[in-house]
């Protein structure tokens, strides 16, 4: 029973004594959640073992059993049990590499404990302990101000981007984010009980999971072939059994080899597990995935958005000079910028910067001090009798009034500068600046570095065809320039955000342009909806908060590591190194993991149409289905399982286009059609003449390997030497099914009259396959024209 424990008040420059956080972690009150969105290990053994799929083979595994066919014939199982086994492996291993990397990524903040500010990570706080919030920090959990003042973005929680401010005695919710200012904040709802902790159980509770579009199309796929299973094998066995007369044991066979041949559960599997695999191998390159359904849109990536400051340009800033524009003295700027920066715990980079040159306490003591959010894009302080001054984007000061400066800025922001307006404000400030009153009276220029290889990671990005887009909320001139300097393509076509006022201006400019200024973080999601609209796959690097809401409107956020907690809490993706030049490497790999996926699908699929096309054939015709169960092993062994395996370890980071369903099905089609016409010609022979059963199945398999093999040609295409070899590789060891192992898989030597149907058959299929290509080459074109003309 768990000891209850009241909830204490203390001092917030003392906090909890050791003594009392052992007694609360002890009582269960730690800020560790039970249960993470994440599936446990058990889970992940349960989702693998007890699925549909392995049930219906369970169940014609008994079939067999009782029928007394031999235990060969139940090889599937052996399928199964590997698919299981490395399914739990690659998915347990994945997710303890991924645990491992979200501990060391996990939010550390600074708690009073006794007196002593300690960096404590988030699940090791407990009830009542004081926590200090600073800018870009994650509230953890529930809590209430006891000192200070903070703006809170609680856009995660109300879906509202507005800045809300928290003072003392306010509450503050956990999955909400700091955006300006400091305080320290008591604990009072932790663990299962805070907000958000909630809201992650509500989730995993709730059935319905983000899919990607293929695992969706894979889902669909499945349960489409899983209502014709049970009808579509009862009648088989009925007309094998009772209107052709046939053993109980062989009529089995023939059900439940069809049966095998429906079921794309091999293709499920493998997505799965390359998934996974991908995964795993991302975390070793340092790259955390939080949901492996955005290695998908990864790989479909066409237009990649990202931020200058932290992406493009380091993320570390230096003031490069202060230009007096005014009378005023330098003396009396530099107590401005001392006033308002010296002494002050730095919100941003740029603050951060700018105290490093006007560091210390100045002589003008700040009565009230306005801080800096991205809305607004200024901060500002009341010095007395000296008046108010504000430090801030000129646009966002002067507004209507720009022009006052633009000869000044222009030349500045055109070479790359960041260019702040240090400006004298009468009287109090308001929440909206009026521009006519602001008296500017210096210029302060700032610059980042490049990152190192941004000009290469750019130019890749260029030759796979994925557009840049920057969105920033810096001056579009000075953005523009750095963009240059890193090499994005049409950079120089740059526009100021602010002058879009509405939806329908900003989806005309996301065509349009390719820089983006002065990007309020609602613009930016606003961007990135646009984006989405006119049918692109959108990416979402950012480091800040005010990325938070585009990386959540995007297909994937990347977040670097470095950056804000809030960014890294939502995105898909983070760069624990915070290195941009990794995002090449990273695309490729969702590149190579979907095309080999995409080409494995289609030997699968192939399996898939000629089984459910031959057991309808059986069906209409009245004759025995031509395959028994080990027959199958070999055509799925030798011309799709080895070979997709080998074929899935090769680069491949071709773009990505089409629909997964439409493309692969698209692919297949053709070897599965050709596999149903010369199997129907293969039993007009045996019925001319009079070809035994026993040689129908040796004659269907051997034809439908050579199909299979023409079809693993097809996919591999263009030929190189390891896919040579593979497809050489598989054909010498189907040959050896037939010639040395001939009696383990019931393949008889085959002569007379059903030799010569062999022949026939075999130089019939490469007519049939071309024939098969030009039909559906034909209605590609003829779809084409249709759809042009309804779009023209």
């Amino acid at each position: 029973m768990t000891k209850e424990i009241k909830s204490v008040s203390p001092d917030y420059n003392q906090g909890l004594t050791q003594a009392q956080v052992q007694e609360r972690l002890a009582a269960g009150l730690g800020n560790a959640q039970s249960s993470g969105v994440g599936l446990t290990e058990k889970e992940i053994l349960k989702r693998n073992l007890l699925t549909f799929f392995n049930l219906i083979f369970v169940v014609l595994a008994v079939i067999l059993a009782i029928a007394g066919s031999p235990i060969k014939n139940m090889t599937f199982l052996v399928i199964v049990v590997v698919n299981v086994v490395i399914g739990c492996f690659q998915e347990i291993r994945a997710k303890r590499a991924v645990d491992k990397l979200t501990l060391i990524a996990q939010q550390k903040l600074p708690t009073i404990r006794g007196g002593k500010k300690l960096l404590v990570p988030s699940d090791s706080l407990v009830r009542d302990d004081i926590v200090e919030y600073g800018p870009g920090d994650q509230i953890c959990a529930d809590g209430i101000v006891r000192v200070g003042q903070l703006q809170v973005n609680e856009s995660l929680i109300t879906g509202e981007a507005d800045a809300v401010v928290k003072k003392k005695g306010d509450t503050l919710k956990s999955g909400s984010f700091v955006i300006t200012g400091r305080a320290r904040a008591q604990l009072t709802q932790v663990g299962d009980e805070s907000f958000a902790a909630k809201l992650a159980l509500e989730a995993k509770a709730d059935p319905k999971v983000a899919r990607s579009e293929m695992m969706a199309s894979l889902d669909k796929l499945i349960h489409m072939v899983g209502y014709t299973l049970i009808p579509v094998g009862c009648l088989l066995f009925y007309q094998e059994f009772k209107i052709l007369h046939m053993s109980f044991t062989s009529s089995a066979q023939s059900t439940v080899a069809a049966l095998v041949g429906m079921i794309p559960e091999g293709l499920y599997l493998l997505t799965s597990i390359a998934l996974a695999v991908s995964a795993m191998k991302l975390t070793r390159q340092r790259v955390l995935v939080q949901d492996m359904n955005c290695i998908e849109s990864l790989a479909r990536v066409d237009v990649l958005c990202v931020d200058k400051t932290g992406t493009i340009t380091q993320p570390t800033m230096e003031v490069e000079n202060l230009l007096p524009l005014g009378d005023r003295e330098p003396e009396h700027l530099e107590q401005v910028l001392k006033g308002l920066y010296g002494s002050r715990e730095p919100d941003n980079d740029t603050a951060r910067a700018i105290q490093e040159l006007f560091s210390g306490k100045g002589d003008w003591e700040c009565t009230r001090y306005v801080p800096f959010t991205s809305q607004t894009k200024w901060c500002g302080g009341e010095f007395g009798e000296h008046g108010s001054f504000v430090v801030g984007a000129p646009e966002f000061i002067l507004g209507e009034h720009f022009e006052k400066v633009r000869e000044e800025v222009a030349p500045w922001a055109s070479t790359g500068y960041r260019v702040l307006l240090v400006a004298a404000y009468p009287g109090a400030l308001p929440e909206k600046l009026d521009g006519s009153l602001a008296e500017p009276l210096a210029l302060l220029l700032l610059t980042s570095p490049l990152r190192p290889q941004a000009r290469e990671t750019f130019s890749y990005f260029a030759q796979q065809g994925v557009c840049i887009k920057v969105i920033s909320g810096d001056n579009p001139q000075t953005v523009s320039a750095v963009a240059q300097r890193a090499g994005i393509e049409n950079s120089e076509k740059y526009i100021d955000a602010g002058e879009l006022e509405t939806y329908e201006d900003v989806f005309r400019a996301a065509g349009e342009y390719t820089v983006f200024g002065r990007v309020t973080p609602d613009k930016k999601k606003m961007l990135v909806k646009a984006l989405k609209a006119q049918g692109h796959t959108v990416a979402m690097t950012g480091d800040g908060v005010n990325d938070v809401l585009a990386m959540k409107e995007s297909d994937c956020g990347i977040a670097m590591a470095s950056g804000a907690q809030a960014a890294s809490q939502v995105a898909r993706l983070v760069l624990l190194d915070s290195d941009f030049s990794a995002m090449p490497d990273i695309v490729g790999e969702g590149r190579r993991v979907i095309n080999n996926i995409q080409r494995a699908a289609t030997l699968f699929l192939v399996k898939n149409i000629f089984s459910f096309g031959l057991a309808l054939l059986s069906l209409l015709t009245q004759q025995p289905y031509p395959l028994a169960p080990i027959h199958m092993s070999i055509i799925s062994g030798l011309t799709i399982g080895v070979p997709s395996f080998f074929l899935a370890l090769e680069p491949n980071y071709q773009p990505i286009s089409g629909t997964f369903l439409k493309t692969v099905l698209r692919r297949a089609f053709p070897g599965g059609l050709t596999s149903i016409t010369v199997v129907l010609l293969l039993q007009a022979m045996m019925v001319h003449f009079a070809i035994p059963l026993a040689d129908v199945r040796a004659i269907a398999t051997a034809i439908l390997a050579v199909v299979g093999l023409m079809v693993l040609h097809q996919v591999g295409k263009p030929m190189n030497r390891f896919r040579a070899l593979v497809w050489w590789a598989m054909a010498a060891a189907i040959i050896g099914c037939f010639t040395l192992l001939g009696d383990f898989f019931d393949l008889q030597i085959i002569k007379g009259s059903s030799l010569v149907a062999l022949l026939v058959i075999l130089l019939v299929i490469p007519t049939v396959f071309r024939f098969m290509q030009w039909v559906f080459a034909q209605g590609d074109r003829l779809w084409a024209k249709v759809k042009a003309r309804r779009e023209g």
